[in-house]
């Protein structure tokens, strides 16, 4: 049976992770992998969540079934989190939710549910998206579009080429995934006025967007992040979210994430959530449920709560100073090429907007790794290496 297979290409951020690890070079510096790092290059477990375990470990009694919608507790939370607590979706009782592996998880439950619901749609992706976005669709038999979203040029959003293509490539029913905040890989984020229109479109034209919200909390604060997709609970019909715990918790490796279904009504949201609940058992059956036990316990406790605020303030902060402290690194290495866009994009990940040769230069002469589009984990810098990573570039743009 396994005679005919052939091995598939590596995955090229795992790939880097590789190679990063191999090199000798004192002086290396990883920009590539997506994790958040502190200022001694460390991804670390948050205080909150140190104090979160210490409470489930003396106080968990079991470790039976949680059921395929995970957490009542986290589900709780985290919609609430997510949407406000007063929003009236959850007064309305017009949301379905489960806890999911992750934000993996969460948009391939998502994918699968939208497939037994319809098949002749199209998802409409951003260009450029992250990159396991095209495959976890997919995965469940989905249609893909592209619409223009980056500009490469004014390194911001290409906005009225994107409603202008779906405004008239679109159909009713089509659906169209959207990063909450942050957007990966670019950092190019829309405003509160775009994401009005974002929500006016939808409503226009049938379409049912879909949020895939991994970073709130690392852009402008927990509320400013959550603008559009509260926006859009606001004001369409019907709405799919996919949301992770990974990077605002720090709590990549224990796969926390939570999918949601917002319906036009309670009883719309009640047989959707069955449906969903249906399709996860024929899946992985349950979620794991330490991760979940962590953000429930310190969302539902005040002092964890503002502990674990205060934590993702100071990590927000520091990758915003590490923007700046970078555009002007280079500037001052003697740079020709502007980098003041850096700043003003959002959350981990940015574009350097080189070229492949000039990333693996980077890569090769200098052991700076990022992936071949440039884009590259602002985290990943610190005061000890930017201004080797500054210098390197300006050599590299230099020729």
């Amino acid at each position: 049976m396994f005679e005919h297979l052939q091995p598939l290409p590596a995955d090229p951020i795992l790939n880097l992770m590789v190679q990063y690890r191999q090199d000798t070079n004192p002086n290396k510096v990883d920009l590539g992998v997506g994790v958040y790092k502190d200022e001694a290059g460390n991804t670390p477990i948050m205080a909150a969540v140190t104090e979160a375990e210490k409470i489930i470990l003396a106080t968990e009694t079991t470790k039976s079934y949680i059921g395929p919608a995970g957490a009542e507790g986290f589900n709780h939370h985290v919609s609430r989190l997510l949407l406000g607590n007063q929003h009236s979706v959850l007064s309305d009782q017009r949301l379905a939710i489960a806890q999911t592996p992750g934000g993996c998880g969460a948009l391939r439950m998502a994918a699968e549910f939208v497939a037994k619901c319809r098949s002749d749609v199209t998802v409409w992706v951003s260009t450029p998206t992250w990159a396991n976005h095209i495959p976890l669709l997919q995965g469940a038999g989905l249609t893909i579009a592209e619409y223009p979203y980056f500009d490469k040029d004014t390194k911001g959003v290409q906005f009225d080429a994107m409603m202008d293509m779906l405004s008239k490539q679109t159909k009713a029913g089509d659906i169209v995934l959207l990063h909450g905040c942050c957007h990966n890989p670019s950092g190019a984020d829309l405003s509160r006025e775009q994401w009005d229109a974002v929500a006016a479109l939808c409503v226009e034209k049938g379409l049912m967007p879909f949020v895939d919200i991994a970073y709130q909390g690392l852009g402008d604060g927990l509320g400013e992040d959550a603008y559009g997709l509260r926006k859009l609970a606001d004001t369409v019909p019907e709405m799919l979210i996919a949301s992770s715990c990974s990077k605002n918790f720090g709590l990549y490796r224990e796969r926390t994430g939570a999918v949601m279904v917002l319906a036009a009504s309670a009883e719309q949201a009640k047989i959707s959530g069955s449906l969903l609940f249906s399709t996860i058992r024929g899946h992985y059956s349950m979620p794991p449920a330490h991760g979940a036990a962590i953000v429930e316990t310190i969302l539902s406790n005040e002092k964890l709560t503002q502990m674990w605020d205060t934590e993702l303030t100071e990590m927000r902060q520091r990758i915003l100073q590490l923007r700046h402290a970078l555009a002007d690194q280079i500037a001052a290495a003697g740079c020709e090429q502007s980098f003041a866009f850096i700043p003003e994009q959002k959350g981990m990940f940015s574009f350097l907007g080189i070229s492949k040769e000039q990333v693996a230069r980077l890569r090769d002469e200098y052991s700076i790794y990022m992936v071949d589009s440039s884009r590259v984990n602002i985290a990943g810098l610190n005061s000890s290496n930017l201004d080797y990573v500054a210098q390197s570039l300006t050599n590299v743009l230099k020729g």
